[in-house]
């Protein structure tokens, strides 16, 4: 029982220290949460748009099926619409089908793919599965991860669901949306991993972006974003993005902070 009970804590620690630095803040990497692992997450996502504050919670589910399938079960929650009320949800999965290994490094590729409802009134240039949009997303990631340094590139493409009865008239209602993102993630401490208790400290830059095919507008954002692992377990993110350039200026998620607590629990699947 003590050698199962090493070896676990062992896993543990490669996955959230060793390769901390690829859980990043407004992306997913190729990499995926251990297997027979659930994980919970709160995120906070508040946005200075026009004409003021607004601000979304999302509660989310994640299970790790195995080493190389795992998903994610979101709900939508708003006041963007005069009152907090519930938005909507997404499902969301992945499946890793490609992993090159070697000391310190490894390369992972991953394929995904999103189911979203949302009850919302479309009326943005944007087409935002997690909240605004009903629709379907597929997509490629792949992740490389250099020592202290993980870099990851995602490529999607999303379909949203035309809703006549919720459109508001006049207003654009994009039908397809080319989304892609190139990511950095660095771990800074700790400088020598001692044991699996020590927190964990990474810091991130991601660019993201998306182009309607339809009308050719598109924009590119820049989101620095710091986080926190605790005890191995529990992981505290903060970050911001703002737009860097583009021309699809009628959008929610233009300048949003993004604030998330996660709670991870390993080993409690059979």
């Amino acid at each position: 029982m003590r050698r199962i009970l090493v070896l676990a804590l062992m896993v543990i620690g490669a996955y959230t220290n060793g390769f901390t630095q690829e859980l990043y803040v407004f992306t997913e990497p190729a990499s995926n949460m251990p297997t027979k692992s659930i994980g919970v997450r709160l995120t906070n996502e508040g946005m200075f748009n026009n004409p003021g504050f607004v601000s979304r919670t999302i509660p989310e589910v994640m299970i790790g099926f195995n080493k190389n399938l795992m998903m994610h079960l979101q709900g939508f929650m708003s006041d963007m619409d005069g009152k907090y009320r519930l938005e909507g949800g997404s499902l969301y999965a992945k499946y890793r089908f490609l992993s090159l290994d070697e000391a310190q490094s490894h390369f992972r590729a991953a394929a995904f793919g999103r189911v979203s409802t949302s009850k919302r009134p479309t009326y943005t240039r944007d087409i935002n599965l997690e909240g605004d949009n009903s629709g379907l997303q597929g997509g490629l990631v792949f992740t490389q991860l250099l020592h202290k340094l993980a870099l990851s590139s995602t490529l999607g493409y999303a379909h949203a669901f035309e809703n006549s009865e919720r459109q508001i008239t006049g207003m654009p209602q994009p039908k397809n949306m080319l989304s892609y993102s190139l990511s950095s993630g660095y771990l800074v401490l700790p400088v020598v991993y001692k044991d699996y208790k020590q927190p964990n400290f990474n810091v991130y830059l991601e660019l993201l972006g998306k182009t309607d095919p339809g009308s050719g507008q598109s924009y590119l954002d820049i989101s620095p974003a710091i986080q926190v692992i605790l005890n191995s377990t529990t992981r505290i993110d903060f970050g911001y993005r703002f737009q860097a350039a583009g021309n699809m200026d009628n959008r929610y998620t233009k300048n949003m902070y993004l604030l998330r607590a996660e709670f991870n629990f390993f080993n409690v699947l059979k």
